[in-house]
């Protein structure tokens, strides 16, 4: 007797599991019913389960909380959520609701946070972390801002010049940050970071523009490590040199009291996902602790930017499997009822794996199959599993006559803005202008403006803080 779908992942995997589970043969996500989702709305669809995102941020808030108090730490935990990973209203609501601090990336970012404090959502003393490059514009909103009395802003200068861009704007004394540019892993294509500042120039620039402006106030120091938050040499390495460097200003400058060790925890993006939380978690704290005793300075409070890790477990995609097709002896094609190089980019750009599960028929045997996507595009299909190497789906013979549902799940994070969901653009870059060269019926050339840059309103529609 074959085995039956649901045999494989239990033999496989510990299942159920936390945010999975089986009843009559359909999946359920976070004890929700996908198969009456699906019979009430249709495919293609998108999932957010906002509930996950304040379970995310309250395990982390707590594990910090224990952490300090077990190493007796006297610096405080901010915990801040990248808007940039998912700016929908719904999204950031929810995300307010459990005390976080923001941080963002361009200039339309602060568009939205004018818009919750105009909603009442947000006072003008929330923590905001203003990241990334600094347009013009981009600086006239964090002036605007600031002018305005929103006075816990931390201008985190990513290059030598910002500082000097930004200082004509401001009224009074404002607090500023100092991104240090990290060493890429071995395998990337370039040694150092595009962002921040390096390591060897941050002493002299704090002394050249800080250390004597009266308007300035150096508050933070931070960095980002692109890999994430593992427990690797490569990782506890340039945490060490960021806490070397942060020891290093404070000795020289007494208004600095702030750490920020960027984002990326992870998240789960397979049912064999392991990831020991607390002690990583107690293992930053505890370094933090040690290096500032030992140096005699004071425990720095430490900032967190998580974004993937705070909504990534909260989406799901749905898709209909559209047709069974055999193309070879070795390779069975499941075509669904969309794209994945436009609905999911990570899995063909970068290629991130997710959870993928059939929502239905798990009493069936299984079959070695390809994903494939609706477009004519070669790169348009998933076929790898992080763990497998292969995708494994229940076995049907006929799409027509047995309708089988497929679900990618914790997708919450970036795909959406990478996709260009409505109009969207990562970090919300607006789409730039459009010029149209022709010829005339003179044979001149001839130019026209046929689309102007998005503007702040059409994002702001597009998220839901508008009205459409």
């Amino acid at each position: 007797m074959k085995q039956s779908y649901f045999e494989l992942i239990d033999q496989t995997y510990y299942f159920p599991q936390p945010g999975f589970d089986i009843e009559n043969g359909n999946l359920y996500f976070n004890n929700v019913s996908l198969k009456h989702i699906i019979d009430k709305y249709g495919t293609p669809l998108k999932i957010s389960y906002l509930p996950r995102i304040g379970e995310q941020v309250k395990r982390v808030k707590n594990l910090f909380s224990k952490s300090i108090k077990a190493n007796g730490y006297k610096g405080k935990y901010n915990y801040c959520y990248c808007t940039k990973s998912s700016h929908f209203s719904f999204i950031i609501k929810e995300v307010l609701k459990y005390g976080v601090s923001l941080e963002t990336s361009s200039s339309y970012d602060l568009d939205i946070i004018l818009k919750l404090h105009d909603e009442g959502l947000i006072s003008k003393n929330i923590k905001l972390v203003q990241n990334g490059h600094k347009t013009d514009g981009y600086l006239q909103k964090i002036a605007q801002l600031h002018n305005a009395g929103f006075k816990n802003l931390i201008v985190v200068l990513d290059s030598l010049h910002e500082l000097d861009r930004l200082m004509p704007l401001i009224e009074g004394t404002i607090q500023v940050g100092i991104r240090m540019a990290i060493d890429e892993e071995p395998q990337s294509a370039y040694y150092t970071s595009r962002m921040g500042i390096r390591p060897a120039d941050v002493m002299n620039f704090y002394k050249e523009k800080i250390a004597d402006n009266p308007k300035v106030k150096l508050r933070m120091l931070h960095y980002f490590v692109d890999s994430g938050i593992k427990d690797t040499l490569y990782y506890w390495g340039l945490f060490q040199k960021g806490l070397n460097l942060y020891v290093e200003l404070k000795k020289q400058c007494e208004s600095l009291s702030a750490f920020n060790i960027g984002g990326g925890l992870p998240i789960r993006n397979n049912l064999g996902f392991e990831y020991d939380y607390n002690y990583i978690i107690n293992e930053i704290v505890r370094n933090i602790k040690d290096t500032c005793t030992a140096e005699g300075i004071d425990d720095p409070d430490i900032f967190t930017e998580f974004g993937r890790y705070t909504v990534g477990e909260s989406g799901a995609i749905i898709f209909k499997v559209l047709e069974v097709k055999q193309q070879n002896d070795a390779e069975l094609w499941y075509i669904i009822d969309n794209s994945l190089m436009t609905t999911i980019p990570d899995s063909w750009s970068i290629f991130e794996k997710f959870i993928l599960l059939p929502i239905n028929h798990w009493d069936k045997s299984y079959s070695k199959v390809n994903i494939g996507g609706i477009t004519c595009d070669h790169s348009d299909y998933y076929n790898t599993e992080d763990l497998n190497q292969q995708v494994f789906m229940p076995k049907i013979a006929n799409a027509n006559e047995e309708q089988l549902y497929l679900g990618f799940f914790h997708t919450g994070a970036y795909q959406d803005s990478i996709s260009g969901y409505g109009g969207l653009k990562h970090c919300l870059i607006p789409a730039p202008k459009h010029v149209v060269i022709e010829r005339d019926e003179n044979g001149l050339l001839r130019d026209y403006l046929f689309k102007d840059e998005q503007r702040v309103e059409d994002m702001l529609r597009i998220l839901g803080f508008l009205e459409q």
